[in-house]
């Protein structure tokens, strides 16, 4: 194993077979954007979502895709200049892997790329015992998909933050108000299925703990981009408030237990999840 990865490994201690799955995925992560950087990538995007809170913020839940958004609208942009750069770097660690853009089948602001290769060669390559990785099927793959919005909704602002590790490089990453907005749009107009995606719920949580302010203008710019909110019309606190409690009111809590529960290491944190519980969060909650 590279000595670097060995590094990287070893931070999480891992265990069971879960837990080397776990490392692997973010250690991957963490090697895509050192990639990205060298690539000059962070000239042109700012990375956003949930994996960002997590490596670059300490969020305490696992996450599994990389999400980007161009500084500004641009529909000549290509994922695929930045993929062959990508995968030498995480070669050059030991790994081997393709990363390979998607082909646009339909016209949309979002272009995607995905990081794979076989999950039991991966594992076999940061060391992880055989006891363990006989468990895994033969053919199984190991993917990050990698999004880029192509258009973003404007107001917004960006910061320079740094990993140390393998080598300490900058992430131009969403300022954490602006990482709340979108949090925040995501968990009122997410359409997935009949499904509900508790992850957003756990952030939620997350951020009212630790940075409670939300930028209100990109909330409303992104509300109006995706049909939400009337463009020119000024959104509230106020009418942040009664969304949120709209929301609140049909979510399927347990769903969102459900879903979630993978991602974090305590299932005991979502005990307190209830209507009234997330109904005071939301007064908790800073616009600015």
């Amino acid at each position: 194993m590279n000595d670097a990865v060995r590094q990287l490994i070893g931070r999480y201690r891992p265990v069971s077979l879960d837990d080397h799955l776990r490392a692997l995925r973010e250690v991957l992560q963490e090697l895509a954007l050192l990639g990205l950087w060298r690539s000059r990538f962070f000239e042109h995007a700012a990375f956003y979502g949930g994996t960002a809170l997590r490596v670059l913020h300490g969020l305490n839940r696992f996450s599994e895709d990389l999400d980007f958004s161009l500084l500004i609208p641009r529909s000549d942009f290509q994922i695929g200049r930045f993929t062959t750069a990508l995968e030498t770097e995480i070669r050059v660690f030991g790994f081997d892997v393709t990363v390979q853009a998607k082909s646009r089948t339909r016209a949309g602001a979002i272009q995607s790329a995905f990081l794979k290769g076989d999950t039991l060669g991966q594992l076999v390559s940061i060391d992880t015992p055989a006891s363990l990785t006989r468990a895994v099927p033969r053919g199984q793959t190991i993917k990050i998909r990698i999004e880029i919005d192509t258009n973003p909704p404007p107001a917004f602002e960006t910061e320079v933050l740094y990993l140390l590790a393998p080598i300490p490089f900058p992430v131009r990453v969403y300022a954490l108000p602006d990482l709340f907005a979108g949090k925040m749009h995501a968990l009122l107009c997410r359409q997935w299925k009949a499904r509900v995606k508790g992850r957003d719920w756990y952030d939620l949580v997350w951020f009212c703990g630790h940075y409670p302010d939300l930028h209100l203008a990109h909330l409303e710019a992104r509300l109006a981009q995706s049909g939400h909110w009337p463009q020119g019309q000024p959104l509230t606190a106020e009418d942040l408030r009664r969304m949120l409690d709209d929301t609140i009111e049909r979510v399927n809590l347990e769903q969102a237990r459900a879903e979630v529960e993978p991602f974090v290491a305590d299932p005991a944190a979502l005990r307190a999840w209830s209507r009234p519980f997330f109904k005071d969060l939301g007064r908790r909650i800073i616009p600015v």
